[in-house]
């Protein structure tokens, strides 16, 4: 005898509405977020690299993917075009614990090489390029085409206050879970779309997009200010307080900095005259914006 069928809908629905239960869906990709209704757009690009390890200077891009989609200048998400996936293989092997985190192997890159033209030419519309840790992506993506460094960029982990919104972590699986759905992780195309599905829904603080948060965050310039030759005995004083240490490989200066916003500018400098120099140092400060954010070029 059949077993009768059973409306997942309806029975997720009761499940959550019992308030005993949370109904974690799979993302399922999808065209269009929102009908197109006459409103301008522009196209942005989402784009994640998996690459053989984190140093931008000897590490190597194993996966590039890159969505397309439209936008509103108030950040509705529209429509999700076509997307671009390629591996690469490096010329080393693949260490078993870049295996373990993306599921990449030796086998599957094998003969594959990124054609750098390609890219540009995919990348070429885009109005903004977007990533979850655009820290990471631009800097390997620089290295790969130089279209990435005409293009602006924002940071869909760093530049929305996910805090404030109630999410207790950064990590985009982690945000999947809270805006209640579950995706095929460490893969660059579904780490895509599952940014761009972030990114179309509402905060549940503010009730706007998360995507019209990150366009206001990354509008605003921000300040990187140097901590040069700072007092090697106060480097945790400045590590604590949010400093990143910049070394070699990059023509910026060897040197502690942080970035702050034009709130916090003044402030810092004064932090850093009376607490680490304990004089009135002179120091060096760039104005940072989604041009040469988040990227190794000179700033």
């Amino acid at each position: 005898m059949n077993e009768p069928s059973l409306d997942l809908e309806n029975l997720a629905k009761l499940l959550c509405a019992s308030g005993d239960y949370r109904v974690q869906r799979r993302l399922s990709p999808r065209s269009t977020v929102s009908p197109p209704d006459g409103t301008p757009t522009k196209s942005a690009l989402l784009i994640d690299v998996e690459t053989t390890g984190l140093d931008v200077q000897k590490d190597e891009i194993i996966e590039l993917a890159m969505i397309s989609f439209t936008y509103s200048l108030d950040g509705r998400v529209f429509e999700i075009g076509e997307t671009f996936q390629r591996f690469q293989e490096p010329s080393a092997p693949i260490s078993p614990e870049i295996t373990r985190i993306t599921g990449i192997t030796d086998a599957m890159v094998a003969g594959h090489k990124i054609d750098v033209a390609e890219v540009a030419a995919f990348a070429g519309p885009a109005a903004l390029v977007i990533a979850h840790n655009a820290a990471f992506d631009r800097r390997f993506a620089e290295r790969l085409s130089e279209v990435f460094t005409t293009k602006p960029w924002a940071c869909s982990m760093s530049q929305i206050d996910w805090a404030v919104e109630g999410f207790e972590g950064t990590k985009l699986h982690y945000l999947a879970a809270g805006a209640g759905f579950f995706y095929d992780r460490h893969r660059a195309e579904h780490d895509c779309r599952a940014v761009i599905e972030l990114l179309a829904s509402p905060l549940p603080v503010t009730n706007r997009t998360a995507l019209a948060n990150l366009l206001e965050a990354a509008r605003l310039p921000t300040w990187r200010i140097w901590a040069e030759n700072s007092p090697f005995d106060l480097k945790d004083a400045l590590k604590a307080r949010g400093y990143r240490w910049n070394g070699d490989g990059n023509p910026n200066p060897r040197a502690w900095y942080i970035d702050v916003d034009d709130a916090r500018r003044e402030a810092e400098i004064s932090f850093l005259r009376k607490e680490i120099y304990l004089r009135d140092v002179e120091l060096l400060v760039h104005r940072m914006d989604a041009y040469n954010r988040f990227s190794d070029r000179k700033n």
